[in-house]
């Protein structure tokens, strides 16, 4: 396993290493000063044996490849751009599972409903929940209200009291 630390300190672990053969220190001796299996410090020397000070850079690990390609993500966003309603739901809401049940509709591509979100992030979308208003609201009214009778309810610094 890896150790922790930035690319900088494990690369100084590295050409310390290096220059620890270079004293014709053994293989075990140097993996036990430096503290790692001599089988790393066998490897590295390799590695800057063919490649030279490059061999000894720390490469990004590249982790599971994503499932959806970019072309895929791409043609997602797309769909997610023409709504829900050209997919036969009824509310204009997207939803994680929908979003997963279209994935897996048109790419074959399973989804649990709790990555959708991860997914969603990577194409620069975030969540967005709808307010909820009733129907029968009055702007005007509520204007009305907040102009005249807001300042007499309100918390002043001291505390409720009328005015």
């Amino acid at each position: 396993m890896r150790p922790k630390g930035s690319a900088e300190v494990l690369e100084s672990r590295r050409h310390k290493a290096i220059e620890l053969l270079a004293k014709r220190i053994s293989l075990r001796e140097v993996a036990r000063r430096i503290g790692c299996n001599a089988s790393s410090v066998m490897r590295w020397r390799n590695r800057h044996v063919s490649l030279g000070e490059a061999g000894l850079k720390v490469r990004k690990t590249p982790g599971r490849p994503p499932r959806l390609s970019l072309h895929q993500k791409q043609g997602l966003q797309q769909m997610l751009l023409r709504g829900p309603g050209a997919y036969g739901w009824k509310t204009q809401v997207w939803t994680t599972k929908r979003i997963a049940q279209l994935i897996r509709r048109r790419y074959g591509i399973r989804y649990h409903p709790d990555h959708i979100g991860r997914v969603l992030h990577q194409l620069g979308w975030t969540v967005q929940k709808p307010q909820r208003r009733a129907m029968e609201r009055n702007e005007a009214a509520i204007q009305r209200w907040t102009e005249t009778a807001w300042e007499g309810v309100k918390k002043t610094s001291r505390g409720w009291a009328p005015t």
